[in-house]
């Protein structure tokens, strides 16, 4: 099916993705109507593929992270590939049905008739991040295959392991025509941004998404940013603390907090603190009582991301504010060979000039506010951009719903961190600097298509009876009075 990619000049890269462009665009014109056997065998095809690649997913994530568990990989990346198209596979006829729309009065009783029908936008491009890389690059060609459209992809250059078999993947399941992957760095990556797509999907930074945002706009592109942020975690007076930093301690440790809705910061109740403090020791070691030879704790995916960490950590150090490292074995994570391994590390207290609360971390770092009174809390968060996830635990129902209504973010979890991603009837986005538009189940079909609007006219003229066509008169004002009237 696909061609492999080769390691050509930029030159070369940039022809060849135009050349994709326009083939996809022209086999799209050609074959018409998408019918849901078609968009039904191309999902199934990715499902196969992934399938039979899983042990080379899992070996490539390994080699790109230093240390990347086996597990987390078959649930984050490959699990969670398959169970969007297999869903998109269940639900796609419903999807699929054009919806009846009220016709407004008058023209409902004459037989005017209104509805929508969803249509292929045509070619998406998919610029996908390193964290989940095939995970956030499948995930979304669920909705995207759904919908009826062809895809081009560009993953990122620093999982190049998994890209390669990225490319494999694809060259198994699709046509060119269908779906291609163009690998490469970040001139390869200004390069796709600026292709003239019918919509571009883009899964990274703030700071980045401004750049690939302004190279589409060149086209008239339309744009989904799933970005990041600051995630807050609100532990309220009411919480079980255990319970609670238990589920949010996995959410910081898993892929070692490398995930764009980890838990950023805590907000606690200031008499709980220590309380919360030994409570994650208490989590941390009993999921991982050894760190840096233990293969189930993830490595920082690289040197630089790596020194950016310990640069945050530093800067607090510096500034006299306590960090305490969680390391069960007392290891020395300053002797690694192969890995960029951080151990979980908690900040009590920082000050918000700290760069660790000005960045997102995407890291295993948890600074730890304190508050007196629940209000402090909401209004903390509304001083900040809005992030992509909210998290509340606690009992107090006053509470979570001022979290609720007196908040923005993208998504919320009661009692837990990250899980409403993984419900695929929910839609997944972020709002403001946290991400534009969204995806996962109808939400994606429905963002990688065209709702096309379609009015059928009666047979009546409609316009003349309505006193719409000149010369106006008594009609005319009639119909007026009629549409202004309170």
């Amino acid at each position: 099916m696909n061609a492999p990619q080769y390691h050509d000049g930029l030159e070369a890269i940039e022809l060849k993705m135009q050349t994709v462009l326009t083939a996809q665009r022209e086999d799209y014109l050609r074959e018409g109507v998408v019918t849901e056997q078609t968009r039904i065998d191309r999902l199934d095809r990715g499902i196969d593929a992934l399938l039979a690649y899983h042990d080379k997913i899992v070996e490539a994530l390994n080699a790109d992270y230093g240390c990347r568990p086996r597990q987390v990989s078959m649930l984050t990346d490959v699990a969670a590939s398959i169970v969007p198209m297999k869903h998109a596979k269940k639900h796609l006829r419903k999807w699929m049905k054009g919806e009846k729309r009220p016709t407004l009065f008058p023209l409902n009783l004459f037989g005017g008739r209104s509805r929508i029908e969803y249509q292929p936008l045509g070619v998406v491009g998919v610029i996908s991040p390193w964290n989940f890389p095939v995970n956030l690059t499948f995930g979304p060609l669920a909705g995207i295959l759904a919908a009826g459209n062809r895809a081009m992809i560009k993953p990122s250059e620093f999982t190049p392991a998994t890209s390669q078999v990225m490319t494999e993947i694809v060259a198994k399941a699709w046509d060119e025509k269908e779906v291609a992957i163009f690998d490469g760095g970040s001139e390869v990556g200004q390069a796709f941004s600026g292709l003239a797509f019918d919509h571009l999907l883009f899964t990274g930074a703030t700071s980045v998404a401004r750049h690939i945002m302004a190279a589409a706009s060149r086209n008239l592109v339309p744009v989904t940013l799933e970005l990041g942020g600051k995630s807050p975690v609100i532990i309220s007076r009411s919480a079980d603390i255990d319970k609670s930093i238990d589920r949010i301690m996995l959410g910081k440790t898993l892929n070692a907090g490398q995930i764009c809705l980890a838990p950023d910061y805590l907000m606690v109740p200031e008499e709980k603190l220590h309380d919360v403090i030994a409570s994650a020791h208490r989590a941390v070691t009993a999921m991982y009582p050894r760190l840096l030879d233990n293969d189930e704790y993830t490595s920082v995916i690289n040197d630089r991301h790596f020194q950016r960490l310990n640069g945050y950590l530093d800067e607090a150090r510096e500034r006299g504010i306590k960090v305490i490292t969680i390391n069960p074995a007392g290891e020395d994570f300053s002797q690694q060979i192969g890995t960029h391994k951080i151990p979980p590390t908690l900040v009590p207290e920082p000050a918000d000039d700290l760069k660790l609360m000005e960045e997102e971390l995407f890291g295993p770092v948890l600074p730890i506010r304190t508050y007196r009174e629940f209000g402090e809390t909401i209004d903390y968060i509304n001083s900040k951009p809005r992030p992509l996830a909210a998290y509340y635990f606690g009992e107090d129902k006053q509470e979570e719903e001022a979290v609720l209504t007196r908040t923005t973010s993208g998504g919320v979890c009661i009692n837990d961190v990250i899980m409403h991603f993984m419900q695929e009837e929910l839609p997944f986005g972020g709002v403001g600097p946290s991400g534009m538009g969204a995806y996962h189940g109808l939400e994606g079909f429905r963002n990688f298509s065209h709702a096309k609007s379609i009015y059928r006219q009666a047979k009546l003229n409609v316009g003349k009876l309505g006193g719409m066509l000149p010369p106006y008169g008594k009609a005319t004002e009639s119909t007026i009075k009629m549409q202004i009237k309170k």
